[in-house]
C-alpha cells in the first residue's frame, strides 16, 4: 500500500512539506506532517522524517504504509478529452511538437474554465491513437514551441534530456530600458543555480526609458526563470504584471495594445529520442506580439 510520484519541473518544491502540500493538495496539512512525523514518506528508498529536506528534480517521494486515499478531501479532478485546435509544427511516431499560443493553460487549475492543453492532446491522441506525454511546460502567457512525447519510452529519454541541460530553449522577449551588452545572468532561483543568456536585438525610443527586444537563451529551465531573472536585473519584461511594475505595463499597454508579458519560445533543439539525430523546432513570433512590436517600431520613427 503505497503513493509515489517523480519530482520534474513541473511539480518541482525544494522542500519535501511543500512538494507533498503541492502533490497531495486534497489531502488536510495535518495528515501530511503526521506522514512525515510517523516515518511514512520515503525519498529515493531513504525513510525521511525532516520536514525541510531538500528534493532536486528526479527524485522518488513515497508514501508508504498508509491508505492515502482515505485522507483525501475531495475525488481527485479527472481529465477529459475536450477538442482544440492545436497548431502542429512537426509530428511522428515519437513526438508531437506544437506552437503553443499564449492565454492556453497546460493544466486544468484554479480559476482556469477553459479546454487546457493536457485535454486538448489527450482528444488528439484518442484519434490518432497515441498516449501523449508532457515533458517540458510553458507559462499561460508565453507562446511558442512546445514538445509532447508520444509515448514514455520517448519521454523518458527527453525528460532526461530536458533535466541534463542537453535540450536548447531559446526566447524573444520584450524588456524594459535599454540593454547595450550581450551576458549572462547567473542568479539563483529558490535556493537552486539558474542561468539566463541574453543578447539584445534592437533598442526602441519610446516613453522615458525604451524598451529593447531581447534575444534570450536559458541554461536552466526554473520556475519563471527569465522573467524573474529580468526583473532581478531591472529589466523586467513588458507586460509582466507579476515581476514588474503594473504602471509601465498600463502604459506600454495603452500605447501598443500589449495584453500579455511580451515572452515567445522561438526555438527549440532537442536530440530525437528514436534516432538521436538533432532537431530544430521553430515558431514565428506570435501576431499579437507582431503587431505590437510593429506599433513599437512606428512610434520610434516618429
Amino acid at each position: 500500500m503505497s503513493w509515489e510520484v517523480i519530482v520534474n519541473d513541473r511539480n518541482y518544491y525544494k522542500r519535501l512539506d511543500k512538494f507533498l502540500r503541492n502533490a497531495l493538495n486534497d489531502i488536510p496539512l495535518s495528515a501530511i506532517y503526521k506522514f512525515i512525523r510517523k516515518g511514512k514518506v520515503y525519498v529515493n528508498g531513504k525513510r525521511i522524517k525532516d520536514q525541510k529536506f531538500a528534493l532536486e528534480v528526479g527524485d522518488k517521494v513515497s508514501v508508504r504504509y498508509v491508505d492515502v486515499d482515505k485522507f483525501r478531501k475531495r475525488k481527485e479532478n479527472t481529465l477529459e478529452p475536450q477538442k482544440l485546435d492545436l497548431d502542429i509544427i512537426y509530428e511522428d511516431k515519437d513526438i508531437l511538437v506544437l506552437n503553443k499560443p499564449a492565454g492556453i493553460a497546460i493544466h486544468p487549475g484554479k480559476n482556469i474554465h477553459l479546454v487546457t492543453l493536457v485535454e486538448g492532446l489527450l482528444y488528439y491522441g484518442n484519434e490518432k491513437s497515441f498516449e501523449p506525454h508532457l515533458v517540458h511546460r510553458l507559462d499561460l502567457n508565453t507562446s511558442g514551441v512546445l514538445i509532447v512525447a508520444k509515448n514514455k519510452n520517448a519521454a523518458r529519454i527527453l525528460t532526461k534530456g530536458f533535466k541534463e541541460r542537453k535540450v536548447k530553449k531559446y526566447y524573444k522577449a520584450l524588456v524594459r530600458g535599454k540593454m547595450n551588452v550581450s551576458g549572462k545572468i547567473e542568479k539563483d532561483l529558490d535556493g537552486q543555480k539558474a542561468v539566463t543568456y541574453c543578447r539584445p536585438e534592437k533598442f526602441y525610443k519610446i516613453l522615458d526609458e525604451g524598451v529593447t527586444l531581447v534575444d534570450v537563451e536559458i541554461g536552466t529551465g526554473r520556475k519563471h526563470q527569465i522573467r524573474r531573472h529580468f526583473s532581478i536585473i531591472g529589466h523586467h519584461v513588458a507586460g509582466d504584471n507579476k515581476y514588474g511594475e503594473k504602471v509601465y505595463n498600463k502604459k506600454i499597454r495603452n500605447l501598443t495594445g500589449l495584453k500579455r508579458h511580451f515572452l515567445h519560445c522561438y526555438k527549440i533543439k532537442i536530440n530525437h529520442p528514436k534516432s538521436g539525430k538533432e532537431m530544430t523546432f521553430t515558431a514565428e513570433l506570435s501576431p499579437d506580439l507582431k503587431k505590437v512590436l510593429d506599433a513599437i517600431e512606428k512610434m520610434a520613427k516618429s
